[in-house]
């Protein structure tokens, strides 16, 4: 566990803005929070960078499609930056439904989206930001039933609240902030030295590596003439 303010003062140290025993004055601990959080959050956009996929669960209600999904909203929780495959709905005897997700072009093609059905069976997931940052889970067909909603999103480090903030981090997180966000303060000012440079590419690399998905090959059905074809499992 470190203080967001020591992780600063390390990426400082690396540029050579800062030496041993150095602090921060009042102005350096608003300017370099905010910047830390930016990289941060642009972080948050990529697949390789998110640590975990966060599994959550919502009641639906019945006769309602959409639903806000935010700090707030109708599904409270932080709002996702993405959802992902597998998402589900589970109905009062325990049985689960797959939902699959679909995007915007094929959502828009749905010509009534208001009919009802007990089992939604797909999702459309409007990740436009708006002034409350939700965004909105649409739903086809409408639910009639009461049921719970299972969706896996991404799992991102998030904003540090302060620079006294005491943060834990997976595994190689750490040193990956502190030398990438070394680069980022040192950008258009300062040269960077090689070695830094190494570390930041290094070390952000073995996070992307830790996080990459793995693959499962399977033989499409229509290609063999046999369903449920795996490389691992055989037929």
């Amino acid at each position: 566990m470190a203080a967001v303010s020591s992780m600063i003062l390390r990426s400082l140290r690396m540029i050579g803005e800062k030496g041993r025993g150095d602090t921060l004055n009042a102005n350096e601990q608003v300017e370099c929070l905010y910047e830390l959080n930016s990289m941060i959050e642009s972080w948050e956009t990529q697949r390789l960078l998110c640590y975990s996929i966060n599994q959550e669960s919502f009641p639906l209600t019945a006769s309602t499609a959409s639903y806000s999904i935010g700090v707030g909203g109708d599904f409270n929780t932080a709002r996702p930056t993405k959802i992902v495959d597998p998402c589900f709905v589970r109905d009062v005897a325990n049985l689960d439904s797959p939902v699959t997700i679909v995007y915007a072009e094929q959502y828009g093609r749905i010509v009534q989206k208001s009919v009802g059905y007990t089992y939604p069976t797909y999702l459309y997931y409007d990740m436009g930001f708006s002034a409350t940052s939700t965004g909105t889970i649409n739903l086809y067909p409408v639910p009639s039933g009461n049921l719970t909603l299972f969706i896996n999103s991404w799992k991102q480090l998030g904003s540090f609240a302060s620079i006294s903030t005491q943060v834990l981090l997976p595994p190689g997180y750490q040193l990956a902030i502190e030398s990438n966000f070394a680069i980022h303060q040192a950008a258009g000012v300062i040269n960077i030295a090689p070695e830094v440079a190494k570390i930041a590419k290094e070390s952000l690399a073995a996070v992307k590596s830790l996080n990459a998905p793995t693959p499962i090959s399977r033989l499409d059905y229509y290609g063999t003439g046999r369903r449920g074809q795996s490389i691992l499992t055989g037929p």
